[in-house]
């Protein structure tokens, strides 16, 4: 169970990208959301894991996805997974339309060789 004291049901998410990497004029590959003050930040599969730096800079531990259609939570501090958990502010997820990884506009043509994949 996630406690009470990690989450905020008010706190609609901080936009629909990566806050750094937008800042930066990156890119991402899958984005996830901080469930205490919104935060977007990437996943630890994109070069900059975002998401994870927040948690432990902020001391906010528990994030959802923020993938269209997925609903699952994370727990850093304990690495715990939660299918689901608390209702959050909407929107729920990036736009569909946004591509993955994204923002389409920002990802190279070699991100895959850039991520080590196979």
């Amino acid at each position: 169970m996630i406690p009470e004291s990690a989450f905020s049901p008010l706190v609609p998410p901080s936009g629909t990208g990566c806050v750094e990497c937008d800042a930066a004029g990156g890119w991402w590959v899958h984005l996830r959301r901080c469930v205490l003050c919104g935060h977007i930040g990437c996943c630890d599969d994109s070069l900059a894991k975002h998401a994870t730096a927040h948690a432990k800079a902020a001391g906010h531990p528990v994030i959802r996805s923020f993938e269209p259609d997925e609903t699952w939570f994370w727990n850093y501090d304990t690495s715990e997974y939660f299918e689901t958990g608390p209702e959050l502010a909407p929107p729920q997820s990036h736009p569909v339309d946004q591509s993955v990884p994204g923002p389409a506009s920002r990802v190279p043509a070699d991100w895959e060789d850039l991520l080590g994949a196979p």
